[in-house]
C-alpha cells in the first residue's frame, strides 16, 4: 500500500478535504438551528414559548440539531483515518472522547424533545394543568441545557490529543496543533463556570478561543487539504 494513501479516502489530501467538509457542516447546522428555531442557550422559558408557538420551526431547528451531532461524530472519524498513521491510540482516544460527548449531547436533546412535547398541542397528559405542563416543560429544557454542558467536558478533552496529532503529523501546520491544545483549557472554561461560577464573560472567551482554533482548523483542511507525506509501511491506515 502506497504509504501516502489512507483508506478509504484515497490520498492524504483528499482524507483532510473530508474531513474539513464534514466539520465545516457540523459547524453550520447548529448556526442554522439557531437562526430558524432559536434553540440557544438563553432562558428556559423563552425556548419554552417557542416550543409553543411554532411547532414546525422548532421540529426543524431539532432535526438541525441531531444532524450536527451525527456530522460532528463523522467529522472526528474522518479525523482518525487521517491521524492514525502518527499515533493509532492518540487518534482512537480522540475519536472515542468525541464519541462520548456526542452521546450525551443526543441525550440532552432527547430532554429538550420531552419538554417540546409537554408543550405540544398533541399532548395527551391528562390531570396536568395547563400551567404544571409548562413547568414541566421549563424543568426539561434546563436538562437539556445541564447535559449539553456536561457533553462540553468531552468535547474539550478531545482537543488535546487531536492538537497534538496535528503538532506531530508532519501534513498540517504545526500552529494549527498548538491552537487546538490551548484551545482544550480554554473550553473546559465553558461547563466549569456553567456549574460552579457563572459568568457570561469566561463562556464568551472559551467560545471566542474555540471558533478560532476549530474554524481556523476546518478552513485549512477544506481548503489547503494536507501535504502529501511518506510514513513507514508500518503506519499505513488500514480502515
Amino acid at each position: 500500500m502506497n504509504a501516502t494513501t489512507v483508506s478509504p479516502f484515497g490520498t492524504v489530501k483528499k482524507a483532510a478535504r473530508i474531513a474539513g467538509f464534514l466539520y465545516f457542516m457540523y459547524i453550520l447546522t447548529p448556526i442554522l438551528a439557531q437562526l430558524v428555531a432559536h434553540l440557544g442557550f438563553g432562558d428556559a422559558a423563552d425556548i419554552v414559548n417557542i416550543m409553543r408557538t411554532n411547532e414546525e420551526l422548532f421540529r426543524i431547528g431539532f432535526i438541525l440539531n441531531l444532524l450536527s451531532a451525527l456530522l460532528f461524530l463523522l467529522a472526528a472519524w474522518a479525523l482518525y483515518v487521517l491521524l492514525k498513521p502518527v499515533n493509532k491510540n492518540l487518534a482512537l482516544l480522540f475519536l472515542l472522547l468525541n464519541l462520548v460527548g456526542v452521546a450525551v449531547e443526543c441525550f440532552s436533546f432527547l430532554n429538550l424533545f420531552a419538554g417540546f412535547l409537554l408543550t405540544s398541542s398533541q399532548s395527551t397528559l391528562i390531570g396536568f394543568h395547563p400551567d404544571q405542563l409548562q413547568t414541566l416543560a421549563r424543568f426539561f429544557v434546563s436538562l437539556y441545557k445541564h447535559g449539553h454542558m456536561i457533553a462540553q467536558l468531552f468535547f474539550a478533552a478531545w482537543l488535546f490529543p487531536l492538537g497534538y496529532l496535528v503538532f506531530k503529523s508532519g501534513y498540517l501546520p504545526k500552529f494549527l496543533g498548538i491552537v487546538l491544545m490551548v484551545e482544550c483549557f480554554g473550553w473546559l472554561l465553558y461547563p466549569l463556570q456553567f456549574f460552579l461560577f457563572p459568568s457570561t464573560v469566561i463562556a464568551t472567551l472559551s467560545s471566542a478561543i474555540g471558533f478560532i482554533g476549530e474554524f481556523s482548523l476546518t478552513l485549512w483542511l477544506l481548503i489547503m487539504g494536507a501535504k502529501e507525506h511518506n510514513l513507514p509501511q508500518s503506519q499505513s491506515v488500514e480502515v
